[in-house]
């Protein structure tokens, strides 16, 4: 019997409420050292997103699709929507903000649930995610959340370097956009 080099990468749907209680189990991590911190959840979506990376190519030569890296960006962004809509997880619309840095907004999205907290997973699944993609780490930083309402959200992608520099301008007030531009 031959070993088996590679399964194929196993997916599994989980009901929206998992996000909420996961969020809040995050944000009491304080008051309970066992508590997963916020972290490690968007550690456990890295790890998922890098998985979810996989099974997109997979999905993408089961359409008849080329590999992810060899597509044209507007083929890119409509199988991508596609993608994470068919999965369940919703919409995800890219806007390049500039040259290093894409926002990527999403709606009717499994995760957001317009509470404080944020999306603590999808930030986790957009870096691995999207650095598989790149082919070198990159950050995840979600901008707008709970004033967007129930279902809705907007992160932003880029470099570490890059994003170190979006957050510390936001941390002086620069509003996120053009802290994005002058990046």
């Amino acid at each position: 019997m031959r070993p088996v080099t590679s399964l194929p990468p196993r997916i599994v749907s989980v009901p929206v409420e998992f996000f909420a209680g996961l969020r809040q189990s995050a944000l009491t991590a304080h008051a309970n050292a066992s508590v997963l911190s916020v972290d490690a959840i968007r550690d456990a979506g890295f790890a998922a997103g890098k998985a979810l990376y996989d099974h997109f190519g997979s999905w993408l030569a089961e359409q008849g699709e080329a590999h992810p890296d060899r597509l044209s960006d507007e083929r890119f962004s409509r199988l991508l929507e596609a993608y994470f809509r068919g999965i369940g997880w919703g919409k995800v619309e890219m806007q390049p903000l500039s040259d290093a840095v894409m926002a990527l907004d999403v709606s009717d999205w499994g995760e957001a649930s317009g509470q404080a907290g944020g999306c603590l997973v999808s930030s986790g699944i957009f870096a691995g995610f999207f650095g598989r993609l790149a082919g070198a780490p990159l950050s995840v930083l979600e901008v707008e959340a709970a004033h967007q309402g129930p279902g809705r959200a907007r992160f932003l992608l880029g470099s570490i370097d890059v994003m170190g520099h979006v957050w510390e301008a936001m941390e002086r007030g620069i509003p996120y956009d053009r802290a994005a531009a002058s990046a």
